[in-house]
């Protein structure tokens, strides 16, 4: 059992009195560290509060128990937390970058991107990661003296680069990156690593907890899984008159736990061989730094697969991803072709757009930011005869 780590920082980990600082220069907060300031800037952002009515595999409809976008960011911020105080790692940019990695995502999960990312293939296409990046640096439109959040180098860095560093960046990032370098090509620091692999905790178990209480599989197809298997067997013998929710629940509680426990193992090996004594070193690895072990990332694939088959393409999710689709394809259509029939402040940045193509970045802007509940509504005004205004 892995023992709670001390209250100290690792040599390796991101220092706030350290930064890099913002883009634009401005005083920082007396009473908050600039990682401190960075995080609550994201949860005070409209583009968070969006993801409350964002799903990531059901539409909003099919019930109000299922994770959101919000549910699942919170979650992955406590995780990525936990573990960063056990490597001495800074917490509040592991959360904050946890907090900001599903912010750029459209309504309807997956299924809504794909729809928004075809309509967009003539104009550039859609990733959800730049519309992260656009939300941080451009559209979130609160403060008075700067567009986006102003953020810290540290925190957008871990934003675009949570997944390790990006050869070929889209249009935006890239031409940001001309005026403030966020070295792409190196990794990022292992507080946005932790992030990273958060979500991938968080993402994995609690979508098998969704599709067990969506009767979308079975515990009996779960049970022949390498690593969910064996955790369902103990929890089976331990608790066997347990009733279905808290057995459910202790499982997931359960594969968590053997996810973090692999990942801080795999992680403070990967330390001791590398020795790295600055942050700097950490971007300079060359691989990351914080992993699962070769044995965990097979049964993850599993699962993925398994989550994938059974899941992502069961044919109650599939009728729901077939309307989505249809609501954001007809959507930006419409809003193409009759740029009259959107809200007067977006109306205004479509008509007055010199290009088709910054057009459709306007029209792409206003759908990726609407809400699950939003879309259906704008869809149901204009397409139902007898819908009122």
């Amino acid at each position: 059992m892995t023992r709670p780590a001390e209250n100290s920082s690792a040599p390796y980990a991101c220092d706030p009195a350290k930064t890099r600082g913002r883009r634009l220069s401005e005083a920082e907060s007396p009473t908050r560290t600039a990682f401190q300031r960075d995080r609550d800037r994201i949860v005070h952002s409209g583009a968070f509060r969006k993801l409350q009515y964002k799903t990531q595999v059901f539409v909003y409809h099919e019930g109000d128990y299922y994770r959101t976008r919000l549910t699942h960011s919170l979650e992955v911020a406590q995780i990525a937390r936990s573990i960063s105080r056990q490597l001495g790692l800074n917490e509040d940019l592991a959360e904050a970058v946890a907090l900001a990695h599903d912010l750029g995502h459209t309504p309807f999960g997956h299924a809504g991107e794909d729809a928004l990312d075809g309509a967009m293939q003539a104009y550039g296409g859609f990733d959800h990661n730049e519309q992260t990046f656009r939300i941080l640096t451009e559209l979130e439109a609160r403060y008075a003296e700067f567009d986006g959040l102003n953020l810290t180098w540290e925190t957008l860095e871990g934003a675009v680069k949570h997944n390790g560093p990006l050869t070929d960046p889209r249009p935006h990032l890239a031409t940001f990156c001309d005026h403030w370098d966020l070295e792409l090509d190196g990794w990022p620091s292992a507080e946005a690593q932790v992030a990273a692999l958060a979500d991938d905790i968080a993402y994995n178990n609690h979508d098998i907890d969704d599709g067990l209480r969506a009767g979308l599989f079975t515990v009996e197809d779960l049970s022949a899984l390498p690593l969910v298997g064996p955790v369902l067997e103990e929890v089976q013998d331990r608790y066997p008159r347990l009733e279905l929710p808290r057995w459910i629940h202790e499982t997931i509680r359960r594969l968590i736990n053997l996810m973090v426990e692999d990942l801080l193992g795999e992680t403070r090996r990967r330390l001791a061989e590398q020795a790295p004594s600055t942050v700097d070193d950490i971007r300079k690895a060359g691989r990351a730094v914080v992993a699962f072990s070769e044995t965990m990332r097979e049964n993850d694939r599993v699962l993925r697969d398994f989550l994938f088959t059974r899941m992502y393409r069961h044919y109650l999710v599939n009728r729901q991803t077939l309307k989505a689709r249809r609501v954001v394809s007809e959507l930006f259509q419409l809003y193409m072709d009759q740029p009259n029939t959107l809200p007067a402040e977006w109306r205004q940045r479509a008509e007055t757009a010199d290009s088709a193509r910054l057009r459709a970045r306007v029209v792409a802007d206003y759908i990726a930011g609407m809400t699950d509940r939003y879309a259906l509504e704008a869809h149901r005004k204009v397409f139902d005869p007898y819908a009122r205004f």
